[in-house]
């Protein structure tokens, strides 16, 4: 079944944890690219210098289909894959969250780590405000000047957002549009003569 939407969060939001002293600030932010993951992380390393470690993970795509967590240094296992297990267990997508640490002198054992990090994450996610977004799908469609009417009724009706328009002898509009509508656009232009319908690719 083809995916209409995606969950994410709609801002920065912030999470907490302590344990025998350690001390676990995490950190979500809403992302589409790993150029923003980098950024935040560089921001957050800068903030935060003094911290031991700055673990993280994200999420990334409407299908969630590109991730990656790193465990900064702490024993393997113990902080990135709890992180991402959160994003991953609240259905979330484009979101990186990071947990600073700050040592507290005790060591916690690979369960303590585990759990440090998987709570202070599911406290940033908590405090966040999720929201679902539409896929949206984008269509480059060519037609001569004689046929914009009908072009322009079915965009219309279909609540199409027009992202160009270049309207000289022959037209061109490109649109983007709910995937879970665009074969019922296709569909109803097909029978329009000479209009040809180009699907952009994403990104």
């Amino acid at each position: 079944m083809e995916q209409l939407s995606y969950r994410t969060i709609k801002t920065r939001s912030e999470g907490y944890f302590k344990d025998r002293g350690s001390k676990f600030l995490a950190f979500a932010f809403p992302v589409t690219s790993e150029e923003q993951v980098k950024s935040h992380l560089g921001d957050l390393r800068s903030q935060y210098h003094d911290a031991r470690h700055h673990c993280y993970a994200w999420r990334l795509g409407a299908d969630a289909e590109h991730h990656r967590a790193n465990d900064d240094g702490e024993p393997s296992g113990t902080a990135g894959r709890p992180i991402l297990m959160q994003i991953h267990k609240h259905e979330l997508t484009n979101v990186l969250i990071v947990v600073v640490r700050y040592f507290g002198g005790v060591l916690l054992g690979t369960g303590g780590l585990v759990n440090a990090y998987r709570s202070a994450a599911a406290d940033a996610i908590a405090n966040a405000v999720t929201v679902t977004k539409t896929i949206e799908e984008q269509f480059r469609i060519d037609f001569p000047y004689e046929a914009m009417n009908d072009v322009m009724r079915v965009l219309k009706e279909l609540q199409a957002t027009h992202v160009s328009q270049d309207f000289g002898t022959n037209c061109t509009v490109t649109v983007s549009i709910p995937a879970g509508r665009s074969a019922e656009m296709t569909g109803r232009l097909a029978p329009v003569a000479n209009v040809t319908v180009t699907k952009l690719p994403d990104g």
